[in-house]
């Protein structure tokens, strides 16, 4: 059997160490990569949870550098037109959209939706979530658990999966996970369960797409201070929130934004299956 070769990507070279740039073919692009007009200039992001918390952030945050904005949401009418009016008030155009992520015929009316509005995705981030915490897996009810996956897990493979035929190359697809993926949480089992499985998920998916030039990647925040935060847990532990993160705080939803910011565009452009880690500190090794 003749011996495999490994696919040559640029002619032979050779020089002596340390070597010259100028004398390499081709020579290293080390410039600068300009944005006059802002990164996300003329795209499109579909952001679901973007009306409060981490979401919005994102939203604005895009807006701001120049993308106009699509934004699913569950049941938050108030925040979400706050979050549009800031948006608008970058200069950029946002559509709104209610309803069940958790109902794969919604995340399919979703992308139509979005393409209406704007004929395209360029980029794509998952980002709804809900959790209920719970002392023991005896407390956690199939209905629960099955609601925890429809929203956390299943939406996101759903809103992907109908997004596909308007992901063109160059798109980039950006999942939430949280530090819960790597560490676990005793209150949280299936909340942290769905986030393992997004971790895989952008795994597998950036493999599976990476021939077609669309990156996928993630995000994993630790504690953040967000509107599902205060909802969810008891007075005394919203008081303490975060503050046994080796910073002794929890983060805000402007300080997880930038990492979205980062793999939306081409700084990060050789960039795809990786997990970036906005926690506060905790070392993860994810």
């Amino acid at each position: 059997m003749e011996k495999e070769t490994k696919k040559k990507i640029r002619p032979k070279q050779e020089q002596s160490r340390p070597g010259l740039e100028k004398e390499m073919t081709p020579v290293p692009v080390t410039s600068p990569i300009d944005y006059p007009k802002g990164k996300l200039n003329g795209k499109v992001a579909l952001i679901t949870g973007g009306d409060s918390g981490i979401g919005k952030a994102v939203a604005l945050l895009f807006a701001k550098e120049g993308a106009d904005i699509a934004i699913a949401y569950l049941s938050e009418t108030k925040d979400a037109e706050e979050t549009k009016k800031q948006v608008i008030a970058y200069g950029r155009q946002c559509t709104l959209m209610k309803g069940d992520l958790g109902n794969e015929h919604h995340c399919k009316k979703v992308i139509k939706e979005t393409i209406k509005s704007y004929q395209k995705i360029d980029v794509l981030v998952n980002n709804a979530a809900l959790h209920w915490e719970s002392e023991s897996i005896e407390d956690i009810t199939t209905d629960q658990l099955t609601r925890t996956f429809q929203n956390n897990f299943f939406s996101y493979f759903w809103t992907t999966k109908y997004a596909m035929p308007y992901l063109k190359k160059g798109a980039s697809i950006i999942n939430t996970t949280s530090v819960t993926a790597y560490r676990g949480s005793p209150q949280l089992i299936d909340y942290a369960s769905t986030k393992g499985a997004i971790v895989a998920f952008t795994r597998s998916l950036s493999a599976n797409l990476v021939e077609k030039g669309i990156r996928v990647n993630a995000v994993a925040p630790g504690p953040i201070w967000t509107p599902l935060i205060s909802s969810s847990f008891k007075p005394k532990k919203n008081s303490e929130f975060g503050s046994d993160s080796p910073m002794k705080r929890a983060g805000m939803p402007n300080e997880v934004a930038p990492s979205f910011l980062f793999l939306a565009t081409d700084d990060s452009s050789f960039i795809s299956g990786q997990v970036l880690h906005p926690n506060g500190g905790e070392i993860v090794n994810g």
